[in-house]
């Protein structure tokens, strides 16, 4: 009997800020050591794996923002947030074995390498793990955005949205327990509903180019490689691209 393949060979690992906290620590050890763990089963089964970070663990702008703060200054502040989640992520997979690279839209020759497309591409050609930091480097733009940004960039086949919640639903499913789950969506029904999945400007940018997102609980230990292998888990918006052929059979 042959081995299953992925269904992807080269991925974008989008994780918020909360995906490295815990109820004690901002940064927790051991939920990042377990979320390195997660990512180096993908890695190790021969798949290129990129992962863009949100901040919003250690810097949340908004709050500073309806105090009066200037905008550019709060998102700036958050870009920094995310190279340390990007180092402590890098930290955590090179503690298991697991060669990585940060790489960051503001450039900090001391800490990281300055975001170069075609060196983030050979990287992942040497089977290394890339960590994009600092968002876009521009103010005004989420980290979804460069999540969508930096998949199209590297020629990633699909984007996993790691989330909470099991997939999309109608409404918030923690408050209202009529909720829907999809397991399938059209790029143009997420914006029509108005379903809160990433920013409409990452979606618009996925959908320009056919990139599927996957949404999916990060918090059932194995499902980074479940989704990557083609199992029936969380949310799958869009795309026509090979692979996600595999994906959808298994959602039906």
């Amino acid at each position: 009997m042959s081995e299953p393949q992925p269904a992807f060979g080269r991925i974008l690992l989008k994780l918020s800020g909360e995906a490295f906290a815990s109820k004690e620590s901002s940064i927790d050890v051991a939920t990042t050591a377990a979320m390195a763990e997660e990512v180096a089963q993908v890695a190790r089964a021969g798949v290129s794996v990129a992962v863009v970070c949100g901040g919003g663990n250690i810097w949340r702008g908004k709050a500073h923002e309806s105090a009066g703060m200037d905008r550019a200054t709060a998102d700036y502040m958050g870009m920094l947030a995310t190279v340390i989640n990007a180092l402590a992520l890098q930290d955590a997979l090179e503690r298991i074995g697991i060669a990585s690279r940060v790489q960051t839209a503001i450039q900090m020759q001391q800490i990281a390498e300055p975001y170069i497309r075609r060196r983030a591409i050979r990287h992942l050609e040497k089977g290394r793990v890339v960590i994009f930091g600092a968002g876009t480097g521009n103010p005004y733009f989420t980290t979804d955005t460069t999540a969508a940004l930096r998949a199209v960039e590297i020629g990633a086949q699909a984007i996993l949205k790691a989330t909470k919640v099991d997939g999309i639903y109608s409404a918030d499913p923690l408050k209202d327990r009529s909720a829907e789950r999809f397991s399938r969506l059209a790029y143009l029904e997420v914006l029509q509903r108005g379903l809160e999945v990433m920013d409409n400007t990452a979606l618009t940018l996925c959908m320009d180019n056919d990139l599927p997102i996957v949404v999916f609980d990060m918090n059932v230990p194995g499902n980074i490689r479940r989704v990557v292998f083609g199992e029936p888990i969380g949310t799958l918006v869009g795309g026509l691209r090979a692979g996600v052929s595999l994906v959808e059979n298994a959602l039906q």
